[in-house]
């Protein structure tokens, strides 16, 4: 069986707890909690009691996003970097998130990579004291300023953040870049989510368009997750799909057990 974790953009509808419960009934090992849905981060509950919730459930909390975009540097960037490592340590949380700008705005190389090396370098010595991994995600769309695994990893390893800043392997964001090398050693967590419709296309595709795998998938989710285990990987495979028709789904368990059951049929 895979290692299914439940990120709640699919299901943003419920409270934590209430994920919690769905990921317990659907097996899953863990769940990703969000501050960027319209209700707040622990629905307003004392992270403490998320915590104790999570383990009820015999739930890990994977991760905690996310900070957006982490490379504009500021005295509030800073702030809320920190706030959002204390709020993942007391939840029981084993990372936090950091995504890059995507804006479309145009810079040389040298600036844009010197921006990126720069956040990593002052977010690594929280991460390091907070005992907590901060995973960066390269975006594939055309206007993101980190499109590409191999310049985040080179950074990592330049700054000797190996173990401590990891990457977030997104099977959506990875087919919108291109492909290239998977990086497990430096991968920290997977994200799957299926984009069905045949018109879009890979440059056209858009966050609305993610639904959940099935053998309409355009993506390639299965070939890329072969590959991932293949290559070693062995930490959380985490569901996140952007679709409204996703989220407005009354009951989400009989959809995503589905698509749950798929994979792991399609692995085996």
């Amino acid at each position: 069986m895979l290692p299914i974790a439940l990120n709640h953009m699919t299901a943003p509808r419920l409270r934590y707890d209430e994920l919690f419960a769905l990921a317990r009934s659907l097996g899953c090992i863990g769940v990703e909690l969000r501050n960027d849905l319209s209700q707040p981060l622990f629905n307003g509950d004392d992270a403490g009691k998320v915590r104790e919730a999570a383990t009820d459930h015999g739930l890990r909390i994977v991760g905690v996003s996310q900070i957006y975009p982490f490379q504009d540097w500021s005295d509030e960037t800073e702030r809320n970097i920190r706030t959002l490592i204390d709020q993942a340590v007391a939840c029981g949380g084993e990372s936090i998130s950091l995504i890059p700008r995507n804006d479309g705005r145009t810079e040389p190389d040298e600036g844009r990579l010197a921006d990126l090396k720069s956040a990593v370098e002052k977010v690594l010595p929280m991460a390091e004291t907070a005992g907590i991994v901060a995973l960066v995600e390269p975006l594939g769309f055309l206007a993101s300023s980190l499109r590409r695994k191999d310049e985040a990893v080179r950074l990592i390893e330049e700054i000797g953040a190996t173990g401590r800043i990891k990457l977030v392997h997104d099977t959506f964001h990875h087919t919108l870049a291109g492909g290239g090398p998977y990086f497990v050693e430096h991968t920290g967590i997977v994200h799957v989510s299926g984009i069905v419709d045949p018109a879009p296309s890979v440059d056209e595709m858009r966050d609305d368009h993610r639904v959940l795998v099935d053998d309409d998938d355009r993506l390639e989710n299965i070939p890329q997750l072969k590959e991932l285990l293949a290559q070693g990987y062995d930490g959380a495979i985490s569901i996140e799909a952007f679709s409204p028709e996703i989220h407005a789904l009354d009951d989400p368990e009989p959809a995503l057990r589905k698509t749950i059951d798929f994979m792991n049929a399609r692995l085996a």
